[in-house]
């Protein structure tokens, strides 16, 4: 792939990602409760989410999705409604929490994990999206497979970096906040995961118009 198309898609990947969105909110939501470390496992089931959604992009599923309305749907709904369940326990818990913030036990990564890769999953018209996306990077001269690989692998490194980014900040503040202040970093948790529900919901909305 030619270096200077690369950076184009490089640039064009990073002011796509300026905008915080669902996956981002849900990464500060779960720092800030189980701290930055566990809330990897979010980012790691957001991108999980993110590469088979590229897969089949490339595989030509794109326009099976376009086709199937009613499916996306139901799918992006399920997902709005998993986010609100989640930040309303999320805040009914803040005044039962630990005394420490940024822990959570080991189980709890499975957890993590579900809940990124479902955030991610609800909003299945990205498979559209990287289908309309990375054809505009391809050379149709050169193998397919190879440039596809490099354009996945970039778009998960970026998307990877800005989610680390918020976990990182939100679990530093987190950390530095104990006794009563817990139960506020919860509920602002839990605000951000209804938040990211919310704003699911609003692009759901908007793309029915």
């Amino acid at each position: 792939m030619n270096l200077e198309i690369w950076f184009v898609f490089f640039m064009t990947v990073l002011a796509f990602m300026v905008t915080p969105g669902p996956s981002h909110l849900l990464m500060l939501s779960n720092s800030m409760t189980h701290g930055f470390r566990p809330s990897l496992a979010t980012a790691a089931g957001d991108l999980t989410a993110n590469a088979f959604q590229m897969l089949a992009a490339g595989l030509g599923l794109a326009a099976l999705l376009i086709a199937s309305q009613g499916a996306l749907t139901v799918i992006k709904w399920a997902g709005v409604c998993y986010l609100v369940w989640m930040g309303v326990r999320m805040w009914r818990n803040a005044g039962s929490a630990s005394s420490t913030a940024g822990t959570a036990p080991n189980a709890a990564l499975k957890t993590l994990w579900l809940q990124g890769f479902i955030t991610s999953a609800a909003n299945p018209k990205a498979v559209v999206f990287f289908a309309a996306l990375f054809p505009q990077f391809i050379d149709p001269s050169q193998p397919f497979l190879s440039q596809f690989f490099i354009l996945s692998v970039t778009y998960i490194a970026i998307d990877g970096a800005f989610l680390a980014s918020y976990g990182a900040g939100a679990g530093w503040l987190a950390a530095r906040l104990k006794g009563r202040a817990t139960k506020l970093v919860n509920r602002v948790g839990a605000t951000f995961l209804i938040g990211a529900a919310l704003l699911l919901g609003f692009k759901t909305l908007r793309e029915a118009r």
